[in-house]
């Protein structure tokens, strides 16, 4: 793959994830009642810096934790009659709360409807809402971001990749094609 164009950069990922936490708060009210939780891998270190975004907007620590959705996936080919399940990081109950699941990238909706299934395992939220840094469209399934960074439309042999430093040392969202 090779690089269509640099769609986001660090300054524009920042004004937009403090944008979506403004918004979080305002939507409900307050974020007294709000939890987030980030979809594995890069919904984490988003989810996290949403919090950290809350709490100098409202001088309130939201709760944060992380679910891992590969077990409730209905599109991937099982890799053994026993799947590895990895971690969910929800140090608090999501019994009554308002969710607010986080994800770098919002496409077919397939990992939105499992990390939905994965929250109601761990208990009934009063709300599940939803937030993405890109939205990149060909949904599969009805799903809708409720907070979106940035609605970029692609086409399906596209990719659109978000770095971040954690995982990849830079920070950024990139829009790539294939070789020709």
């Amino acid at each position: 793959m090779r690089t269509k164009a640099i769609l986001m950069d660090e300054a524009a990922m920042k004004r937009a994830l403090m944008r979506i936490s403004h918004e979080i708060a305002e939507k409900n009210k307050g974020v007294e009642n709000v939890v987030l939780v980030g979809i594995r891998r890069r919904g984490e270190p988003i989810a996290r810096q949403i919090r950290e975004n809350i709490e100098k907007i409202e001088g309130v620590s939201v709760p944060c934790g992380s679910i891992d959705i590969g077990y409730y996936r209905d599109d991937l080919q099982p890799m053994s009659d026993m799947p590895t399940v990895r971690r969910t990081e929800l140090p608090f109950p999501v019994e009554e709360k308002d969710v607010v699941l986080v994800d770098d990238v919002l496409y077919t909706g397939r990992t939105a409807r499992a990390a939905i299934e994965a929250v109601f395992s761990c208990g009934r939220p009063r709300t599940i809402q939803f937030g993405v840094l890109v939205d990149r469209g060909h949904r599969e399934l009805p799903i809708r971001a409720d907070y979106v960074g940035k609605n970029v439309p692609t086409s399906r042999i596209e990719l659109v990749e978000v770095r971040l430093p954690e995982y990849d040392g830079e920070t950024g969202v990139w829009l790539m094609e294939p070789e020709e």
